[in-house]
């Protein structure tokens, strides 16, 4: 899925979630190596932290994006790179990349 990368900040959607409704969430880190844009680290798959809440509960738990389902053109220390619409395969389900874009400067059009 082609599209702009994104950051700190951007908004995430768990399904299912871990009671089984979705559970949104927001990327509240990324671990180095990273790139930055506009001086913010570029999120990438399996290196970026989201902080969810259960959509049941309200109880918040952290979430390490999954490794694959990103990017395939550019790789950040070995890493796919994060991008608006991506689908990442994060047990327990699909992690989907909602936005705002961290840059609008480029768009990444390598499938994932």
């Amino acid at each position: 899925m082609p599209g702009s990368p994104v950051s700190i900040g951007c908004a995430v959607l768990l399904t299912p979630g871990v009671t089984g409704a979705p559970d949104s969430g927001t990327i509240i880190g990324v671990l180095p190596p990273f790139i930055m844009a506009n001086g913010m680290p570029l999120a990438t798959a399996g290196g970026t932290i989201c902080l969810m809440i259960n959509s049941l509960s309200g109880a918040p738990y952290p979430l390490l994006v999954g490794p694959t389902g990103a990017s395939s053109g550019i790789l950040v220390g070995g890493r796919p790179l994060l991008r608006l619409g991506d689908r990442i395969p994060t047990p327990p389900g699909i992690l989907v990349i909602l936005g705002p874009p961290a840059t609008t400067s480029f768009v990444d059009t390598a499938p994932p």
